[in-house]
């Protein structure tokens, strides 16, 4: 097996399924690095990285979908629960800016008050606020999926109307492991990983920009992390082939198993390193592979000699953080441990007219 690998891989070859539980199981790591840095180069200049600056704004607290791994949800009416003034929503924005940075991502909870209404009002009114000197992920696939439920509309109509709205970007969050398996497990009521691959097509098709992630270390075998990526790369071969672009990143981060129902133990940073480099071997149909700083914090960097090209600096994420992750706000250090890795960074804006920056 590792010969017929490294031949593929030396000549661009797709790996199978088979090969990939092969590289999760049995593969040494130094074979991993080597493959995923080869792979990595087809698409990207050896030894240098894009970065982000960035927050998430958790804009709501409260939701229904009761996952079983989740630390940040109040139920309606928990005295605990929240929806963000717009003032404040504007303040999180102006910090970003301050630093440097020129992205956010909205994430929040399925909220039976938020209609889609709120957040075309929410999004029209950021647009027109900062116009292209900011750039952001309006919702997650999931919540998407649940505003059209909610309002009793399809896919397509949500997207259009946010569209139209200023939203250029729903993220693909809300994946974690997209097999239907894991979903009856964990999250029942946050719909099967069919509903979700056909919600995230919609959203390309529309017109309108995503990206794929992929959360491990729960409970989830080897054989489901591969599902989750044949789903992914399926979905992105159709794309293609209609000549769209399709998803234009991968993002992976663990786990953080506490103060939430499932427990449990994170998974070490070893695996996250063989997780990367196996993505980036089999996702051989999207460019960018990305590495979670927020969940690795240093050894997210030392991913970039397994496959991954690019990495966010965040400065807070309400739900990770509240699940046990820990944020390095010092943007200078950071960068300078992607540089000690023999990586140079160089910084990848997201708007479309960023303001001059003071980093």
């Amino acid at each position: 097996m590792r010969g017929l690998i490294a031949e593929k891989v030396a000549e661009g070859i797709r790996i199978t399924d088979e090969e990939a539980v092969y590289l999760y199981q049995e593969a040494e790591l130094a074979d991993l690095r080597a493959w995923a840095t080869t792979a990595r180069n087809r698409f990207h200049r050896p030894n240098q990285a894009t970065y982000l600056i960035m927050r998430i704004i958790n804009y709501t607290n409260v939701c229904v979908a009761k996952c079983d791994y989740c630390s940040f949800y109040r139920l309606p009416k928990s005295p605990d629960g929240y929806v963000l003034p717009r003032d404040q929503i504007y303040a999180k924005i102006d910090e970003i800016l301050e630093l440097g940075g020129d992205f956010v991502g909205f994430n929040g909870g399925f909220n039976p008050k938020l209609k889609l209404d709120w957040y075309q009002e929410t999004f029209r009114q950021i647009r027109e606020r900062y116009g292209d000197t900011v750039e952001f992920y309006a919702l997650t696939v999931a919540e998407m999926m649940y505003v059209a439920k909610l309002c009793r509309i399809s896919y397509a109509e949500v997207c259009y109307a946010l569209k139209d709205a200023g939203v250029r970007w729903i993220t693909g969050g809300g994946a974690e492991i997209l097999t239907n398996a894991f979903r009856e497990r964990h999250s029942p009521q946050k719909y099967t990983a069919d509903d979700y691959m056909l919600a995230q097509e919609t959203i390309m098709r529309c017109g309108l920009n995503s990206t794929g992630t992929m959360v491990i270390g729960f409970d989830e075998s080897i054989d489901e992390r591969v599902e989750h990526l044949r789903r992914v790369r399926e979905m992105q071969d159709r794309l293609r082939a209609d000549g769209l672009l399709g998803l234009f990143s991968f993002l992976s981060w663990t786990y953080k198993p506490y103060h939430n129902e499932l427990g449990g133990q994170e998974v070490d940073g070893e695996s996250y390193l063989r997780h990367l480099a196996v993505a980036r071997l089999y996702l051989d149909n999207i460019t960018h592979m990305r590495t979670s700083v927020l969940t690795q914090n240093s050894n997210a960097l030392h991913g970039l000699h397994y496959g991954a090209n690019d990495f966010d600096i965040p400065l807070e994420d309400e739900v990770t953080q509240m699940a046990g992750a820990v944020i390095n706000r010092n943007i200078k250090e950071i960068i300078a441990q992607a540089e000690n890795e023999g990586i140079t960074p160089v910084f990848r804006p997201m708007a479309q007219a960023p303001a001059l920056r003071n980093v």
